[in-house]
């Protein structure tokens, strides 16, 4: 291997995220080589490097961990009957400004769960709308967005109120719903609503949106609003377009 191409391979290796022009401005300097970024591009593929987009995760503990575990163990015979009767639901933020879709990782082919090839992060940034939605077997929910953040209050007398108990009246006591551990759901005006409505509820482990069925959900939606032509580029063409696409 050439000394050029080694010391690519080693660079990339060592700072995965660095985009083909930073390499040729490393070599350029530590060699006085110059070559472009195609060429980077050719070398690296040549070893088996690609720069792909790395896999986004949650940080979790060991704690969490072993919460997670405990969980799925309790529900893992469930029969589809008991399922049936749990309402899933979630609130996402969909921004006009991508995430880190722009970042990629120098990887080899098979390795996309590598540690070195994740970034671990659970807030974005950018101006968006919060979309909240709940789905249940055969059935789901109206959508409620909002530009804003999702107080205890809005979560009471809007999700709650106006979305939930209608599925809970409608199913009796069979019904359980499932919403994660953020604040506004664990406030005690929410716990004092849930409980004068009899409404049963499915304990969470944190950090677990992989486990909620309303994830697909979320992937679907904002693949398919990315594909609107031409796309959105204010909040209320955000919100229509999110709508559409719900229902």
């Amino acid at each position: 291997m050439p000394n050029e191409d080694w010391y690519l391979a080693v660079t990339a290796k060592r700072n995965r995220r660095s985009t083909a022009s930073d390499l040729s401005r490393q070599l350029s300097s530590a060699t006085g080589t110059t070559i472009s970024r195609q060429i980077v591009y050719r070398c690296l593929g040549q070893i088996g490097q690609y720069a792909r987009r790395p896999v986004k995760c949650i940080p979790l503990t060991a704690t969490h961990c072993r919460l997670r575990l405990t969980w799925s163990r309790e529900h893992a015979l469930w029969t589809p009957q008991q399922w049936a009767c749990v309402m899933f639901s979630d609130e996402s933020r969909f921004s006009l400004q991508s995430d880190s879709r722009l970042t990629f990782t120098w990887r080899a082919p098979g390795t996309r769960y590598h540690q070195e090839n994740i970034i671990e992060r659970h807030r974005y940034s950018g101006a968006g709308v919060l979309i909240w939605g709940g789905m249940i077997l055969g059935s789901r929910t109206a959508p409620h967005v909002q530009i804003g953040t999702m107080t205890s209050q809005i979560y009471r007398d809007v999700i709650l109120e106006q979305h939930v108990c209608l599925f809970r009246g409608t199913m009796g006591t069979q019904f359980v719903f499932m919403d994660d551990n953020a604040r506004p759901h664990r406030a005690n005006i929410v716990s004092e609503c849930l409980q004068s409505e009899d409404i049963t509820c499915m304990d969470w482990p944190a950090f677990s949106p992989d486990l909620n069925a309303v994830e697909h959900v979320w992937d679907t939606l904002g693949r398919r609003v990315a594909a609107h032509q031409p796309p959105p580029i204010c909040l209320p063409e955000l919100w229509r377009a999110l709508l559409f696409e719900w229902c």
